[in-house]
């Protein structure tokens, strides 16, 4: 069963409070996404660290329920 966007933005957003997330349907098959998350707390993070806090958000549905993301994080400017 695949996930839909918004799903994925409020799981990310449960993680990371306050955070700008922007999800992107790659194939339109709902398996296949991009997101861009923008969070302080990623700030003195590295770009692993950063995904890891991103996948943890996700609750073990990456690889299963949701097939791919590609990742895209920073902290604020």
């Amino acid at each position: 069963m695949a996930m839909q966007a918004n799903e994925i933005e409020a799981m990310i957003l449960e993680a990371l409070p306050g955070a700008q997330v922007t999800i992107r349907d790659l194939a339109g098959d709902g398996d296949h996404y991009a997101a861009e998350v923008v969070s302080e707390e990623f700030r003195g993070k590295t770009r692993v660290q950063q995904h890891q806090i991103v996948y943890n958000a996700l609750q073990g549905k990456m690889g299963g329920q949701l097939h791919a993301l590609a990742l895209q994080t920073s902290a604020p400017e």
